[in-house]
């Protein structure tokens, strides 16, 4: 892996391994499926080639961020982890931001910056596209000035 951080305390990396080659070891065609449709969205969305963040992460574009904490790194800025039966989309600007709009989403569950969702056809993709659209928006106007998400 190649770490692409400024500070050994960041946990984020991106890495050398390519969309393709993980793409091929999925085994579970709806996470397939579902990946190939995220990649398009979140690829049209950033004007960015995807990339492979951590193990599984595939993101798009990516941010410098520097906490109170003196912790900092780069980050994807917006992205997905596909998991077979889950699909994790990632909000680095939190999901509380989006708490109207993800009323409206679909069957999900949140934690502080993730969107956990089974499958693509659970949801209003035009929700999400919009979700996605105002995050990857807001991280990019913070100018590496980002700070955690909102709790």
């Amino acid at each position: 892996m190649k770490k692409i951080s400024t500070s050994p305390k960041s946990k984020t990396t991106q890495n050398n391994s390519t969309v393709k080659t993980f793409m091929a070891s999925l085994d579970d065609e709806q996470s397939i499926a579902d990946s190939r449709m995220l990649i398009e969205l979140m690829q049209r969305i950033s004007g960015h080639e995807p990339k492979m963040w951590n193990v599984g992460t595939i993101g798009f574009d990516s941010y410098h961020f520097k906490y109170d904490s003196g912790r900092e790194g780069d980050c994807q800025i917006i992205g997905f982890y596909p998991r077979k039966g889950k699909l994790t989309v990632y909000l680095m600007d939190g999901t509380v931001r989006y708490a109207e709009l993800l009323s409206r989403l679909g069957k999900h569950t949140t934690s502080r910056v993730c969107v956990y969702i089974k499958r693509l056809s659970d949801i209003e993709l035009p929700i999400l596209e919009k979700i996605l659209q105002e995050s990857y928006k807001y991280v990019k106007s913070q100018d590496g000035h980002m700070h955690r998400a909102l709790e």
